[in-house]
């Protein structure tokens, strides 16, 4: 018993891998065997209502979702709807975070307050802003009612554009929290020497922002805007409460199409392959763009 206990002790990657393992073990059985499962039926027939259909098909399924029009177009909308709200989370993360980052009254409160919108749950924030969009009572037709923009209340959702414009500014509201508090710690890793220096040098606030803070901070919003276009991609409650995904499709993206097929149509084949070919879609600008941004931060 000795010699084993000081075997373990004496090798540190066999310890570590000891004290890992079952750790490991779990993720294995959670996560990569139903990975494999899942992959092998994106290979399948595999569809629930006609189980005597069931058969291996090879690629027909991916084949099927490039001539699939409904795919495709919550395939743009939903590049259109994390594109979009990845640039509106990283204008204002950053400007808050840059206040934020000041010394002032209350500061602890403020950015206690500020972190409460992304902690809050993703149903109950959909919920939230259905009221608030509401036809008839809701509070945005309220308040633009009394500061005289609009005669009568409007039905928001049932307008395509509007319908889009509003769950993107919904999504906005949950997660730039999450890019404040990213940016606002990675402004504090910048040390107060090279700010003095700049302005020792006569550099304007405004140049030594965009030429010494946004360059030193440059990875972490790099991070910070994979993650939430990967996000994006996954946003679901949000559009299952607010639109269902209308008026007309507008607002249906890829993970309420993927939901769609696989729980309600019971094509688990072929919503397993729409889930895979988006993953394959994803990775490659992802990668492109990390590339490029990696190799402009070393050049700088």
């Amino acid at each position: 018993m000795k010699t084993i206990k000081k075997f373990f002790i004496d090798n540190e990657h066999v310890l570590g891998w000891a004290m890992s393992g079952p750790a490991l073990i779990a993720i294995l059985a959670i996560v990569l065997v139903p990975m494999i499962q899942s992959i092998g039926q994106s290979f399948q027939n595999l569809d629930l209502a006609r189980p005597a259909l069931n058969a291996f098909i090879g690629l027909e399924n991916y084949a099927n979702l490039l001539k699939d029009s409904r795919y495709t177009s919550s395939l743009v909308s939903t590049f259109r709807f994390s594109v979009i709200s990845v640039i509106f989370e990283l204008i204002l993360g950053v400007s808050i975070a840059v206040v934020l980052n000041k010394k002032f009254v209350g500061r602890g409160f403020v950015r206690g307050l500020m972190i409460l919108p992304w902690a809050m749950p993703s149903i109950v924030n959909a919920a939230m802003w259905k009221w608030i969009y509401n036809a008839n009572f809701g509070a945005l037709n309220a308040l633009l009612s009394q500061l005289g923009i609009i005669e009568q209340y409007q039905i928001w959702l049932s307008d395509p554009f509007w319908a889009t414009v509003l769950v993107i500014l919904a999504n906005v509201w949950k997660e730039t929290p999450f890019t404040v508090l990213m940016v606002l710690s990675a402004l504090q890793t910048i040390p107060e020497e090279v700010k003095e220096a700049a302005r020792v040098d006569g550099s304007s606030a405004w140049n030594t922002f965009i030429k010494i803070t946004i360059p030193l901070i440059a990875p972490t919003l790099m991070i910070v805007s994979i993650l939430q276009f990967l996000w994006g991609f996954q946003t679901f409650e949000l559009i299952t409460v607010v639109t269902g995904g209308g008026p007309f499709s507008t607002t249906e993206l890829v993970a309420i199409r993927i939901y769609q097929n696989t729980f309600r149509s019971l094509r688990f084949g072929y919503g397993s392959a729409m889930a895979y070919l988006t993953a394959l879609i994803l990775v490659i600008p992802l990668v492109i763009y990390a590339r490029s941004t990696y190799k402009r931060m070393v050049n700088y």
